[in-house]
């Protein structure tokens, strides 16, 4: 009788351990299941590697080839310039075209750009801002192809895409290879603005784009070629290198000036909506340490925050109102992402001012894309009113520019 007993109590005892250890096995293979798939659901997000740091994407291809860049200060590649790296790996540039402010970046807001030497690798600089906007055909011969890497800001009148757009003509003209060693874009999350006008076209307003595209260089390019925008509807050998793990999510902090006047991100978001401003009589902060994140004018009524221009070669001689003290809005200390496209601080203004804030009309119809909106303001219009105007081109635009978006 007690050896039966013995015998059930080691059969409950040996039972009870191995629903034990079942369970404990369930569990960890659940727990093991419930990590994986979190993990699978929240992948870490990939670092964004711009076109230039993608070499396996284009240098072979660059190889025994007669090379021009399109550059300047913001082509940037493994943290040195892409003329130093492109020569220190054995490829053959042969000169560089340099846009508005220059090569190094250095030029003040229209001022012209003359040809130079490169000092530390003796490439010919060719300015493409001046008297020459287009490169000649003597300046493309012994060419086979011309690479573009510039950080744009993805406004219509930021003129670093008139030159890219000039550049593809002459390429296109002389047979000769155009690459696009594509870079983000900060105001890439929107497409806003009026498009512009046909009797409206000039160097600050060279193809028919509405004020904020958003798209890239690469986008664009492709667009420029596609739609017959080059002169004789032409079209050149387009090569465009992506950035790698971007979106039109990602948030993009320029890591250079993409010029003088535009020193931080909150400057370049701004840029859309204060640009207008270079048309009237109202400073924009040009001749201050913050172009372009404040507003003003020398007359108290116009507001609180008080500046005053000052000469500052390399970002601005002889500024608006130079040496008197403005008055107006200070942007600074504000969220960057806040700010789109808006018409909200030049009617503001304009309120203030009357028709006397117009002093440039030609310029401001260059920069809006067409000539209605000092008339629009003049009859009251509120910017939703004044936004129905354009509303129409601008759709056509976004579903024509869908088909050329390498980003989604």
């Amino acid at each position: 009788m007690k050896f039966i007993l013995v015998l059930l109590l080691i059969t409950l005892v040996f039972g009870s351990c191995l629903q034990n250890g079942k369970n404990a096995n369930a569990q960890q293979s659940n727990q093991s299941e419930k990590v994986e798939k979190t993990d699978y659901e929240s992948p870490k997000q990939l670092p964004l590697i711009v076109a230039a740091e993608d070499t396996a994407a284009y240098i072979n291809y660059l190889k025994n080839k007669r090379i021009a860049l399109v550059a300047n200060q913001t082509s940037i590649a493994f943290s040195k310039h892409l003329l130093d790296f492109l020569v220190e790996n054995g490829l053959k540039v042969e000169k560089i075209f340099a846009p508005e402010h220059g090569f190094r970046g250095t030029g003040e807001p229209g001022q012209k750009i003359m040809s130079d030497t490169d000092k530390k690798t003796g490439v010919k600089v060719v300015s493409l801002f001046g008297s020459n906007l287009k490169p000649t055909a003597e300046q493309m011969k012994n060419l086979d192809v011309v690479v573009y890497d510039i950080q744009d800001v993805g406004c219509r009148f930021f003129t670093y895409i008139s030159t890219m757009h000039k550049v593809m003509e002459a390429c296109a003209e002389n047979d000769v290879d155009f690459m696009v060693l594509d870079r983000p874009n900060p105001n890439i999350d929107y497409v806003d603005g009026p498009v512009r006008a046909d009797d409206c076209i000039s160097f600050v307003s060279l193809d028919p784009l509405p004020i904020v595209y958003g798209m890239t260089s690469g986008e664009l390019a492709q667009m420029i070629n596609s739609e017959g925008w080059l002169t004789g509807g032409k079209k050149c050998n387009l090569k465009v290198i992506p950035v790698k793990n971007y979106t039109r999510d990602t948030k993009y902090i320029l890591p250079e000036r993409p010029s003088p006047n535009l020193p931080d991100y909150l400057s370049v978001r701004l840029y859309p909506s204060l640009c207008l401003f270079e048309g009237t009589n109202i400073s924009v902060g040009r001749g201050t340490e913050n172009p372009f994140t404040a507003i003003g004018y020398p007359d108290e009524k116009y507001g609180e925050y008080v500046f005053t221009p000052q000469d500052m070669p390399g970002m601005q001689t002889n500024p608006l109102h130079e040496g008197k003290r403005c008055y107006g809005i200070n942007f600074k200390n504000t969220d960057p992402d806040s700010y789109r496209f808006t018409l909200k601080y030049l009617i503001k203004m304009y309120q203030l001012s009357g028709d006397k804030m117009f002093t440039r009309k030609r310029m401001l119809a260059l920069l809006y894309g067409n000539s209605n909106l000092p008339q629009q303001l003049s009859k009251g219009m509120s910017e939703e009113d004044i936004r129905k105007t354009w509303e129409p081109q601008l759709t056509v635009f976004k579903q024509k520019r869908e088909k050329y978006l390498i980003y989604r």
